[in-house]
């Protein structure tokens, strides 16, 4: 009888013979472990008590393959168990590099013979729910941004990927850390999930992006009520905690919701022990006190604003100018930090009709001057370089960081949420957050080239998800590709490049 249309039929081998539909994951597995992410993770996370069941590092690897292979919900573990060669290469590599009596506690572990090769959904949902905290949700208040205290567990994950972060800078070291400070809502459909002023339900994480080596520094989870420009000092001084040694300067940007008074003076002021002063460039809210700062800029004050193309410069129709704009709580000391503040106007591309100003809205600050309308835009900086080379420094922000929000959401498991509660949340997050860090890593250290700028979709489709069978032979394995793949020669150049990896590490 025939299955469908076409002329083919599908049917079930009786034997899986060691089959994978992801031959390039183990790449991956292996640059986790030569930069020692099970070994952090064995050290930082705590949620397992005892010593029985799955461990630590068993549980946040699985859920860290389970991102990179495109999972986003627990029940897709499924997937990952039901890949015979697969678990194949994680039986065999799970014992890799332990000592005889590691191997043995490993064993004991498990009160019967051990049937899975990673956990079931229901085992991650019960240790999700070891990183919640409840005496905490006790504290929260009606109507009111609230911060739950990460419990031991779930900071212990923040630790790791800081000591991962640091790993990569031993690799590839850079001497100046720009963190992009920016929160991303991502929306939910759980009960338990508060409005964003967006009127969805939601989490608010908020990102310290490092532009330079294209990490997540540090990503504090948050409820979707809690403002983007909430208490961001205190988070801002954990993430410049976190980065690595070798770093001589680091620089903040950050929209108009970073633009906070305590937040400002720290940077300016140079209260930070290990960088002195921090140069920053920050979004301003086109207020009516700052606009009454703009009008006042003659038309000669005014400067076109010119973006660099192949070398030669091509205008925006975009204008710049320096404001003189002092708010109260700068004040004028001799011997204070300078806050400069510039102004970007650019025309509408049509003009309104008269009259039709009290009819029409903009989603964005505008201003008259004359018969034409323009978009405004602040920024507030404290370095002293060119206006135009601020304006394109601060509008970097925008290419990358916003680009990874994206990915943690659409590309890993950042969009779909596993519990109800705050805290499981929160771990499934920070989880995904090493998942995007370890392949972002992979991409800059060992696969180079034209992969960095690529999409983990890509990725996924060139190199993760290959057909291959897993064999066995002298006490190993090979994982045997499809002839005159494309993809067969990126994967051997990549172990070789981790193996390199290996020896200078």
């Amino acid at each position: 009888m025939a299955q469908g249309f076409f002329p083919f039929q599908y049917e079930v081998e009786k034997k899986s013979g060691g089959m994978t539909a992801l031959a390039g994951l183990p790449a991956y597995m292996e640059f986790a472990h030569i930069m020692g992410l099970g070994r952090m993770i064995s050290r930082n996370v705590t949620a397992r008590q005892g010593n029985q069941g799955w461990t630590d590092e068993q549980m946040v690897m699985s859920l860290v393959l389970l991102n990179l292979a495109g999972g986003d919900c627990v029940e897709d573990l499924r997937v990952l168990e039901g890949d015979e060669g697969l678990c194949r290469v994680l039986r065999e590599v799970e014992n890799y590099g332990r000592t005889r009596g590691e191997k043995r506690a490993l064993r004991r572990r498990w009160r019967k013979e051990r049937t899975r090769t990673a956990p079931s959904p229901t085992a991650v949902r019960e240790y999700l729910a070891e990183f919640h905290d409840r005496e905490q949700e006790c504290l929260r208040q009606p109507h009111s941004a609230f911060i739950p205290e990460p419990t031991e567990a779930l900071g212990g994950l923040v630790k790791t990927n800081g000591e991962f972060v640091a790993a990569v800078q031993r690799h590839s070291p850079e001497s100046t850390a720009t963190l992009d400070m920016d929160a991303t809502l991502s929306e939910t459909h759980k009960n338990e999930a508060l409005y964003c002023y967006k009127h969805y339900k939601a989490y608010q994480p908020l990102n310290f992006y490092w532009a330079e080596q294209g990490l997540v520094l540090l990503s504090e989870f948050r409820d979707g009520n809690v403002p983007a420009n909430f208490d961001l000092l205190r988070p801002f001084k954990e993430a410049l905690a976190l980065v690595p040694h070798g770093v001589k300067q680091a620089c903040l940007r950050s929209d108009a919701a970073g633009y906070q008074e305590d937040l400002l003076k720290y940077c300016a002021e140079g209260k930070n022990e290990r960088f002195g002063v921090i140069e920053f460039a920050v979004g301003v809210g086109v207020t009516q006190a700052f606009k009454g700062s703009v009008v006042e800029v003659s038309e000669s004050g005014w400067q076109p604003l010119y973006r660099m193309v192949d070398g030669k410069r091509r205008a925006t129709g975009q204008e710049y100018a320096e404001v003189c704009f002092v708010p109260n709580w700068v004040g004028c000391t001799k011997h204070g930090p300078t806050y400069r503040y510039l102004a970007v106007r650019e025309p509408l591309e049509q003009q309104m009709l008269p009259g039709m100003d009290e009819q029409l809205s903009f989603p964005f600050p505008t201003m008259d001057w004359g018969q034409v309308k323009y978009k405004v835009t602040g920024i507030v900086t404290n370095r002293e370089i060119p206006g135009d080379e601020v304006i394109w420094w601060y509008r970097e922000r925008c290419g990358k960081s916003e680009e990874a929000h994206s990915i943690m959401k659409e590309d890993l498991a950042g969009g779909k949420f596993p519990s109800g509660l705050f805290g499981a949340n929160a771990a499934w997050w920070q989880v995904m957050i090493l998942a995007f860090n370890l392949n972002e890593a992979m991409k800059r250290l060992v696969l180079g080239g034209e992969w960095v700028s690529k999409r983990l979709k890509a990725i996924r489709f060139w190199l993760i998800n290959v057909p291959g069978r897993v064999l066995a032979h002298a006490r190993g394995l090979i994982i045997r590709l499809v002839g005159g793949h494309p993809s067969n020669e990126i994967l051997l150049g990549a172990r070789g490049r981790i193996l390199s990896l290996c020896r200078s590490g």
